[in-house]
C-alpha cells in the first residue's frame, strides 16, 4: 500500500498553496530520503505563493511540493549510498548540479549551467519527507540549533556574498534589510568589519538589523546616508558593498558612496533591468561580483561561525506548525518579519 505524507503544494498556476496528502518519495540509487524536522520560508517560496512573474516563468509543472530550506534526519538510503547513516541530522544543498560541465569539474558548482533546484524544478522540502541525491546531503553537528539550521540555505547566500571579500577592518554597506541582508550584517561584524551600515525603507527590518549588531541602520526614505557616514567616521567611502535589494535606486546610491577601488557583491535580483552609470564604475575602479547560490565550503563556514558564537536567532521572528503555513506566508507578505520557521513534528 502506498505511503502518504502531508505536503505544502503549489496545486496549479496561480496564487496560493494547499496542504495535501501526497506519496512519500522512494529514494532511488544514489539518493537519500530525509524526514523533515523544521523548514523555513524563503523569499522564493513567497514568489511562488503569490504567483508573480518570476514564479510564472520558473514553476513549469504544478502540482508540486515547494520549499528548500530545512533540517531533518536521514530516514532511508538508496542503493549504492555510502558514508551516511540512518538517523543522522542533515540538511541539503538545494541546487542539484550535473557533475560533468566545466564548472562542476573545477569545483564551482554554484555556476553549473545545468542546475535544477529543489522546490522549484522538482519536489521540495515543505513535506514530511524529501528525497535528494546523496552528494547534496550536508551532515549537521547536533550541537547546532535546528531552527537556525532550518534556514542555512539562506545563511549560505549571505555567507557567499559577505565572505567574497576580505572584511577585517573594512567599512561595509549593505543595501536591502531583508533576512539575507540582515544575516550578512551579522557575518560581517563576526568576520571583523569596522563599520557595517545597512539601508532599507522598512523600519521593522531595520530594527531587526540593529539586533544583529549593525553600526547604523538607515531608512533612506527619511535619513541621509551621507550624514550617517560622517557620524560613523567614514572619510573616503565604503570599502565593501553588499547589494541585497535588487533595487536600482539602492544600487546606484551604493556606487556613489564607494571609495575608489571598492568591491561590491551583487546578490539582489531586480524585477526589471537596472540603469547604471558605467563611467562611475570605471572612474572609481570598482570590482563587481555577481553571487548565485552557495559554494559548498560555505556550508562548513556557516556551521563553524555559529559554533564560534555567531548568534542568528534574532533573525527568527515567527514560528508556526506546518499546518498553520498560511499564517507564516501572511507574516512574510506583511513585510514585518524576518525568518519564519515551520515545525514538522507532531502538533502539540
Amino acid at each position: 500500500m502506498e505511503k502518504l505524507m502531508d505536503a505544502i503544494v503549489k496545486p496549479e498556476k496561480g496564487p496560493g498553496l494547499e496542504l495535501r496528502k501526497v506519496p512519500v518519495p522512494t529514494p532511488g540509487p544514489g539518493e537519500v530520503l530525509i524526514k523533515i524536522h523544521k523548514t523555513a520560508i524563503c523569499g522564493t517560496d513567497v514568489h511562488i505563493y503569490n504567483w508573480d512573474p518570476w514564479a510564472a516563468e520558473h514553476i513549469k509543472n504544478p502540482p508540486m511540493t515547494i520549499g528548500h530550506e530545512y533540517v531533518g534526519e536521514i530516514a532511508e538510503l538508496g542503493a549504492g549510498v555510502s558514508g551516511l547513516e540512518i538517523g543522522q541530522l542533515v540538511s541539503g544543498e538545494g541546487h542539484i548540479t550535473c557533475g560533468h560541465c566545466r564548472n562542476c569539474h573545477t569545483g564551482n558548482i554554484q555556476w553549473c549551467k545545468n542546475t535544477t533546484s529543489v522546490g522549484v524544478d522538482r519536489d521540495g522540502a515543505f513535506a514530511e519527507y524529501v528525497c535528494i541525491p546523496a552528494s547534496n546531503v550536508i551532515i549537521i553537528e547536533e550541537s547546532l540549533p535546528e531552527e537556525v539550521v532550518a534556514f542555512f540555505d539562506a545563511v549560505g547566500n549571505a555567507t557567499h556574498t559577505a565572505l567574497m571579500w576580505d572584511l577585517v577592518g573594512e567599512d561595509v554597506l549593505i543595501t536591502g534589510a531583508g533576512p539575507i541582508g540582515i544575516i550578512a550584517a551579522g557575518i560581517c561584524k563576526y568576520a571583523g568589519a569596522r563599520r557595517v551600515v545597512i539601508t532599507d525603507m522598512n523600519d521593522y527590518r531595520l530594527e531587526l538589523a540593529r539586533k544583529m549588531g549593525v553600526d547604523a541602520a538607515v531608512n533612506t526614505g527619511s535619513e541621509s546616508l551621507e550624514e550617517v557616514m560622517k557620524e560613523q567616521g567614514l572619510v573616503e567611502g565604503f570599502d565593501v558593498g553588499l547589494e541585497m535589494s535588487g533595487a536600482g535606486a539602492a544600487f546606484n546610491q551604493m556606487l556613489s558612496v564607494m571609495r575608489n577601488g571598492g568591491k561590491i557583491s551583487l546578490l539582489g535580483i531586480g524585477n526589471k533591468p537596472i540603469e547604471v552609470d558605467m563611467n562611475l564604475i570605471i572612474g572609481k575602479g570598482l570590482t563587481l561580483q555577481g553571487i548565485y547560490g552557495r559554494k559548498m565550503d560555505n556550508w562548513h563556514q556557516m556551521s563553524y561561525m555559529v559554533q564560534g558564537g555567531l548568534d542568528l536567532t534574532p533573525v527568527i521572528t515567527h514560528r508556526f506548525h506546518y499546518t498553520d503555513f498560511e499564517e507564516g506566508f501572511a507574516a512574510m507578505n506583511s513585510g514585518k518579519s524576518g525568518k519564519v520557521v515551520l515545525d514538522w513534528t507532531e502538533k502539540k
